[in-house]
């Protein structure tokens, strides 16, 4: 088994059944989606990897991918094409919009496979060496080397204590930490500091980061953590 996780994106059923149940056998983890629309709704920061159709509804698979490669949060995803449309102007296309690989229907489940898999295993080891220090989670971008917090592309100005807390519980996700230890990890060695202090910078740290702010929930009587909406 195996931790990267993959989207399947066809507005086929079957054939996003039949990959997901192909891929998973293979110790993938898989998710499916029938339209751009539908994949554009979630969080698509989570997937190592992008199986995407071109020709789809409204949105077709390469104003999908032209979309994700403009917003920073998306942009190092990799994408494979798939479609019935083979011609070399349309490959062509794919690869100008970052495209990592483009397989043209009917296809074997067996090349799929071996797609995947080098596809996986070019973007990992590039993705080792480049080591970015950041935590991402959908626009919301927090930059540990640049002390910084942007989000659709655009830079909040945080406090040093905010700019703290947010990357305690970003770090932490879903664990939940008390006043106490808050002041602890943040404050550390600075004395008179009150829990008061904790809940006045939560409330400034809520509105900075906009419609994130509803993803630091607290816990009554226990404290304060990052969920995933």
């Amino acid at each position: 088994m195996n931790d990267y996780r993959i989207l399947v994106v066809d507005d086929e059923e079957d054939l996003c059944e039949i990959l997901k149940f192909n891929l998973e056998n293979e110790g993938y983890l898989v998710d499916t989606a029938n339209s751009a629309e539908e994949a554009l709704k979630t969080d698509l920061t989570k997937y190592d990897l992008l199986l995407l159709d071109v020709m789809m509804g409204e949105i077709s698979g390469f104003k999908m991918a032209s979309m994700l490669k403009k917003n920073k949060a998306t942009a190092t995803i990799p994408i494979i094409f798939i479609t019935a449309k083979d011609t070399e102007n349309d490959t062509v296309t794919g690869f100008n919009l970052g495209a990592d690989d483009y397989i043209s229907k009917p296809f074997s489940l067996r090349e799929v496979m071996v797609r995947v898999k080098a596809v996986l295993r070019r973007t990992a080891s590039g993705n080792e060496k480049e080591a970015p220090q950041q935590l991402v989670y959908k626009g919301l971008i927090l930059d540990m080397t640049k002390k910084k917090v942007s989000i659709d592309g655009i830079e909040v100005s945080l406090t040093k204590k905010e700019f703290e807390i947010l990357l305690l519980l970003l770090q932490n996700q879903g664990r939940v930490f008390s006043r106490e230890d808050i002041l602890a990890k943040v404050w550390q060695e600075e004395v008179y500091v009150l829990d008061r202090t904790i809940d006045v910078n939560i409330t400034r740290l809520r509105k900075k980061v906009g419609e994130y702010g509803k993803c630091i929930v607290t816990r009554l009587g226990y404290g304060y953590c990052f969920e995933y909406q």
